[in-house]
């Protein structure tokens, strides 16, 4: 018992340092609400094109990755699963480089209801620390970016 309970002070101590509970607020409509607002993280620098989080999507029964490019606030398919970015924020170019999105995640199963999967912050460079957890499909933030040109490519 008092290693579960050591553990468990242990990661606690390493989710404040990384913003964890405050990581798990949705944003805000509207604002660019920071997930760790002591950290580094800050909305995409103004460009042209459209804020656009870079995914990486797992078929675990086809064994099948597919990189796709998912537009802040809009839905984006892959598979059965309806991906929507409701932020996308970057750190500051002085900092380590990380990316951190917003996802809320639906699975849409025909003749199904709609079940929510995940809504949660994902980050970049720790995936494992908020993951989607489904038997067939794994979905991870690569980066954020500014989409260029006509719409990204959308996946399936």
């Amino acid at each position: 018992m008092r290693g579960l309970v050591a553990a468990v002070a242990n990661i606690a101590i390493v989710a404040s340092g990384l913003g964890l509970a405050a990581a798990q607020t949705p944003p805000r409509s509207g604002s660019t609400a920071n997930p760790a607002s002591s950290s580094n993280l800050r909305p995409i620098p103004d460009a042209p094109g459209k804020r656009t989080a870079e995914l990486q999507g797992l078929d675990k029964v086809t064994a099948r990755t597919q990189r796709f490019y998912a537009p802040v606030g809009q839905a984006t398919r892959f598979g059965t699963l309806e991906i929507t970015v409701a932020d996308c924020l970057v750190n500051v170019p002085e900092a380590p480089p990380e990316s951190v999105a917003y996802l809320t995640i639906v699975d849409n199963k025909p003749g199904q209801a709609p079940e929510k999967l995940f809504a949660g912050w994902m980050f970049a460079s720790t995936p494992s620390l908020s993951a989607l957890d489904h038997g067939v499909y794994d979905v991870r933030v690569l980066a954020c970016t500014m989409a260029q040109g006509s719409a990204p490519p959308n996946s399936r």
